[in-house]
């Protein structure tokens, strides 16, 4: 008999499979359904003249949810 050697998954393995956030500009938390608390302080902060974003993770937008 032969022995089966078993490979263990790594740790960047398990975290490549981890759902992602996709990242949202302002316009997008201003239409929301369903506004969260980190949404509208980014809304807030867009809103000041001058100001630059590079966006926020949106926790509405996890794969799987429904």
């Amino acid at each position: 008999m032969s022995k089966v050697n078993k490979k263990k998954k790594s740790a960047a393995a398990e975290q490549q499979k981890r759902a992602q956030m996709r990242i949202v500009t302002s316009d997008v938390c201003a239409v929301c359904k369903t506004p969260c608390t980190r949404g509208l302080r980014y809304l807030a902060q867009m809103n000041v003249p001058g100001a630059v974003g590079q966006g926020v993770p949106c926790v509405l937008t996890l794969p799987g949810r429904q």
